[in-house]
Formats: structure tokens, C-alpha cells, sequence
């Protein structure tokens, strides 16, 4: 069995649509964290010049869901 592997890494610089998206899923998850610490989050955004898409599932406890959620 081969003991070699390749190592790859991105790198984005400040202003890069892919940072933003990151600071955007980290406010999510701070939100729902701050709510709930068990909080369980799977939160993607994805950003073109003109849209943006939020996407994934939240997992709350009912008595610290904000209200009009389900």
C-alpha cells in the first residue's frame, strides 16, 4: 500500500464573494448557537453578483426556536 498522498489548499484574499459567503454562514450559526447551545447547523451560502442563496437545515430545541418557526 502506497504511504504518498497529495496535499491541496485554496486561498481567497479579502473581498473574495467567498469570504463573504463565509462570514454570512458564520453569522447563522453564531445566531442559532447563541439561542440554543446544542444547536445543530448545516448552512451553505452561495453568492453570484446578483443573488444570494442561503441554504441548509437548523436543528433548535422547541423552547429556544425563535417564534413563527417550525
Amino acid at each position: 500500500m502506497s504511504r504518498s498522498y497529495l496535499f491541496t489548499s485554496e486561498s481567497v484574499s479579502d473581498g473574495h464573494p467567498d469570504k463573504l459567503a463565509d462570514r454570512i454562514s458564520d453569522a447563522v450559526l453564531d445566531r442559532c448557537l447563541a439561542l440554543d447551545s446544542s444547536a445543530r447547523v448545516a448552512c451553505e451560502t452561495l453568492l453570484t453578483r446578483e443573488l444570494v442563496v442561503v441554504a441548509g437545515e437548523l436543528g433548535l430545541s422547541p423552547r429556544s426556536a425563535p417564534p413563527g418557526a417550525r
